[in-house]
């Protein structure tokens, strides 16, 4: 896309600058015509939208390379790299054609029983029977996979599959010496069997419930932040409020080879592929037939004209062909791809790229983006669009109207489109959960307790993204599978704006370094409370103490300084109508750390940075800062000295002598001795030290307290840390923090919270049986 940049000229490049909305159908058509011209760009495009017969896309089949990895798999299981081989005969299933055969066997059924088997013996039997379900849908007729999963179903306990699978292998197999071993083996089973037991369930299922029907939403236009959602009847706090399903959605790059490309969830070790190009994983058939891909193609109607039907309009489709394009192109390009084609098939027209605006009703961005985003929206957009037809329909118009709208479109997909997140941490939740209660030590609890946000897909919600933002937000978002859900965190009065946070919230970042990613990612000013009025946490997180021992203010640097400065003058035109819920961060009182005079309509009060917000004195900022940057090295040796399993020896007393400097010198609320204490509690636990862990453990929820107040989820997560430490001391003060930690969890997600974090449900029954 570079190399589209640099050829085009000066003048093209200024209108694209100066441009507006409704400029581009003009611009685009002048784009693209020079575009035409050139043969680098058809060129690209014939690298982008390859053939499928020419097995040169990135994501086509190939049969020599799939037979390659499936000998290499064969090599790997009988000199026991079962992790190689298991590696090898999952890519082998990716590259596979559905209608290859290899040694009078179709080639996908073989790899699914070589799967099968391997997973038998890894002792994984629901994998391996998925396998050989999967393998017996493509091949009916082949006696090795009845066989196999006779066996397996044996293991499981399913007695009476075993004696029906076992008996079909019998009646397949063509060799007499074969016939007998099934007969000894259906012998050998008749007399072990004493009782059947049940067969455990294939799939997981969670259900999503209704919306209640007391809860009635609104869709209003406000003063300050155009069109928002408010509430017309009290609701309260932890209420589903919302759930939808995406209008579309795509998975992003980074987790491609560990998550389901539909449902976003992570990947089990029987993954299965797109049967028609090698790039999509799924986690289940289920998954794959909705996505687009076509269910497996019996070994009876291979040879015949066989074309797959789809109930659904399919989001992988128009990319189900072997193309390079879905692999090499942004995220948010394909994103923008499959919106197209979804409303394309939904309007029945398949000519000219429709009014997206009118269909989405999503706000655009394009006229606020730099002068080089824009110009990368246009590349794309032609780009896109020569896909597009190539892949999906050759009737698709290439003018400037269909390039515009895909330019509006991008812009829309920059400011509306959602992160899909997935809890992360380091419990194996892919277990049995019975098999992880029981063999879960306390000893590794904080490690278990740790988790992080992780990003897996991009989606567009059309009604979620009426929710407006408020870095003090009063609902929280939340995904099951693909499903975004919106729960109240508070009490909500009637008529009051519903708000989520697009961003860091206050208590995670200042004042300052929220309203640059808000104007840099979405191009507003936020006017929130967090962001308007001023409040002790955003005056703390990265403040420095007061020289004067005897004083509790905060010195602020004077970035921070500048901003805070500029809180208590709201425009005019901002109403305060549009901040009628009332966020207040519980246990603050600001005259704590600054002399400030609050009146009704007004708070004002004297920042000077690099002085005392209280007393006014001096604080020497530049010394200081070297010195905190110092201390911070020794943080950072302990971090890595975790990550490496070092025992923390050295490191750790000189980060403890670090922590002290850091108090010394950092206001008590400063965030930053927070993030120093949870590591020296990860430290101390990591040496089986528990008592020190809890005590720099409990240091830094006083200090998140004051930061997200005392209900917050960050705190609920903290909790959790907390209780495990505790549990491990044999501390039965951890019924205490179980008891908050859950009330938070059940706050944010509800019925939900033991999906998001698993590890909840061991703390609840630690619970349980300390308190019998």
């Amino acid at each position: 896309m570079e190399k589209l940049k640099c050829v085009v000229p000066e003048r093209l490049k200024r209108r694209v600058e100066e441009s507006h909305v409704d400029d581009l159908p003009s611009l685009s058509s002048s784009l693209l015509q020079l575009f035409l011209s050139l043969p680098q760009f058809h060129q690209l495009i014939s690298e982008l939208a390859a053939e499928p017969s020419t097995q040169a896309g990135l994501c086509g089949k190939n049969e020599g390379a799939a037979l390659d990895l499936k000998q290499k798999g064969n090599q790997c299981y009988s000199s026991g790299d079962h992790s190689q081989a298991l590696r090898c005969y999952s890519q082998a299933l990716r590259l596979a054609p559905i209608d290859a055969h290899h040694s009078g066997k179709n080639l996908v059924a073989t790899l699914y029983l070589n799967r099968a088997s391997l997973f038998h013996k890894m002792g994984l039997p629901m994998e391996s029977l998925r396998d050989c379900s999967r393998a017996l849908e493509i091949s009916p007729s082949y006696p090795k996979v009845w066989y196999r999963r006779g066996k397996v179903n044996a293991t499981l306990g399913n007695y009476e599959d075993s004696v029906h699978d076992l008996s079909v292998a019998k009646d397949m197999e063509p060799s007499i010496g074969g016939k007998k071993q099934i007969e000894r083996e259906l012998d050998m089973l008749a007399r072990h069997h004493e009782k059947k037991i049940a067969k455990p369930a294939n799939q997981k299922s969670v259900e999503i419930p209704d919306v209640p029907s007391e809860i009635k939403l609104q869709c209003v236009k406000t003063p300050d932040k155009g069109r928002g959602i408010v509430s017309q009847f009290d609701i309260p706090q932890a209420s589903l409020i919302h759930a939808e399903e995406p209008y579309a959605v795509v998975i992003l790059k980074h987790c491609r080879e560990t998550h389901c490309h539909y449902c976003l969830n992570e990947l089990p070790a029987d993954t299965i592929p797109c049967v028609s190009c090698s790039l999509p994983l799924y986690c289940s058939q289920h998954c794959q037939v909705r996505a687009g891909g076509p269910i497996h193609i019996p070994d009876t109607m291979v040879g015949s004209n066989f074309k797959p039907t789809l109930e659904c309009i399919p989001e992988h489709k128009h990319e189900c062909q072997g193309v390079h394009w879905p692999a090499i192109l942004p995220s948010d390009v394909v994103l923008a791809g499959r919106v197209v084609v979804k409303t394309m098939e939904q309007k029945g027209q398949f000519t000219d790229v429709p009014n997206l605006s009118e269909t989405l009703g999503l706000c655009e961005s394009y006229s606020k983006m730099s002068p080089e985003s824009k110009l990368e929206l246009h590349i794309y957009s032609i780009v896109l669009l020569f896909c597009l037809h190539r892949s999906f329909s050759s009737e698709l118009s290439i003018n400037g109207d269909s390039a515009s709208q895909i330019v509006i479109l991008l812009s829309q997909i920059r400011v509306n489109s959602i992160a899909v997140v997935r809890m992360k941490s380091n419990t194996n939740d892919s277990y049995d959960q019975q098999d992880w209660f029981q063999n879960f030590s306390f000893g590794e609890a904080e490690a278990a307790s740790s988790v992080e946000q992780v990003r897996v897909g991009q989606a567009l919600y059309k009604a979620a993204s009426l929710f407006n933002h408020s870095c003090l937000p009063n609902i929280h978002a939340y995904f099951i599978s693909r499903t975004l859900l919106l729960r109240t965190t508070e009490f909500v009065p009637g008529g009051c704006p519903l708000e989520l946070s697009y961003g860091p919230q206050v208590g995670q970042w200042d004042c300052k370094d929220r309203l640059r990613l808000l104007e840099e990612e979405y191009f507003f000013r936020c006017w929130c409370h967090g962001c308007s009025e001023v409040n002790e946490s955003d005056l703390v997180i990265s403040g420095f103490c007061c020289v004067n021992p005897n004083c509790s203010g905060v010195v602020l640097d004077n970035l921070v300084a500048n901003r805070e400065k500029q809180k208590p003058k709201v425009p005019e035109t901002i109403s305060n109508e549009s901040h009628l819920q009332v966020h207040e961060l519980k246990d603050i009182d600001i005259k704590k750390v600054a002399h400030i005079s609050l009146d009704q309509t007004q708070s004002s009060f004297h920042v000077d940075s690099g002085y005392c917000l209280k007393c006014s004195s001096y604080c020497n900022f530049a010394s200081r800062s070297k010195e905190v940057k110092k201390a911070w090295t020794d943080f950072r040796r302990l971090q890595d000295s975790i990550a490496s399993k070092d025992t923390c020896s050295t490191n750790l007393p000189d980060a403890l002598r670090s922590l002290g400097l850091l108090r010394s010198i950092l206001h008590a609320y400063n965030k930053g001795i927070a993030e120093a204490e949870d590591i020296l509690a990860k430290a101390f636990s990591f040496i089986g030290d528990f008592e020190p862990a809890r005590d720099h453990c409990k240091a830094s929820i006083e200090i998140l307290e004051k930061l997200y107040g005392p209900n917050h989820i960050a705190i609920g997560y903290e909790l959790a840390k907390l209780a495990s430490i505790q549990l491990a001391l044999g501390d039965c003060t951890a019924v205490y923090n179980i008891n908050r930690l859950s009330a938070i969890f059940s706050t944010y997600y509800g019925p939900h919270a033991g999906i998001i974090f698993p590890y909840l449900l061991v703390l609840e029954r630690e619970r349980s049986r300390i308190i019998q």
